[in-house]
């Protein structure tokens, strides 16, 4: 009887790919307190083109709040979805509590898409599933802090990462339309 035995570089080649596999679905290992302190477990959005931001209520960039809500009512239907995460990271623009944050986004935009507890996206504190986002997300080319409020993850059905977006870039613009409703028409 043969025995076959993977040489050491076929064993590496091997421990690489599972370990890309591993990193590029990982959105979908995370449990977030929604904006009512209620567990989330975001496989919840498994099968879903998720859009993922870190948003703040008293920045120049918080009528994006309006572009979201229109990009999410757009596209629900067809499976798409964004995941809102208030930070305070930058310059003081998110100080309130997640029920006035609540309060603020319903009374100010209409906003009906998922918001979570506040969390921090950068620093000593910064969260585990902002960690994986800055970290790329499985894609080395995407890493790097996050820049400022409103920043912009945009994830297949499978959970993988598709696109980065800056702050300043609007949910309406040509460029995140087209990388959504690609996503969507892939499945």
């Amino acid at each position: 009887m043969r025995h076959r035995f993977l040489c050491p570089a076929m064993l590496l080649g091997v421990l690489g790919l599972l370990a890309t596999a591993a990193a590029q679905e990982p959105l979908f290992t995370f449990t977030m307190d929604d904006i009512d302190g209620n567990p989330v477990d975001l496989k919840t959005y498994e099968g879903k083109v998720i859009l993922v931001v870190n948003t703040a209520s008293k920045c120049g960039l918080t009528p994006q709040y309006e572009g979201l809500q229109a990009l999410y009512r757009k596209y629900k239907d067809r499976g798409f979805v964004v995941l809102g995460f208030p930070a305070n990271n930058f310059l003081n623009q998110e100080p309130g509590s997640n029920e006035e944050i609540k309060e603020f986004c319903l009374a100010n935009y209409g906003v009906d898409f998922p918001m979570f507890a506040k969390i921090s996206v950068k620093g000593k504190d910064i969260h585990p599933l902002y960690e994986f986002l800055t970290a790329g997300a499985g894609r080395p080319e995407l890493a790097g802090a996050i820049t400022w409020n409103f920043e912009k993850f945009l994830f297949d059905r499978q959970g993988r990462i598709a696109a980065r977006f800056k702050p300043r870039t609007a949910p309406g613009s040509e460029e995140v339309v087209k990388a959504v409703e690609d996503l969507l028409d892939r499945e």
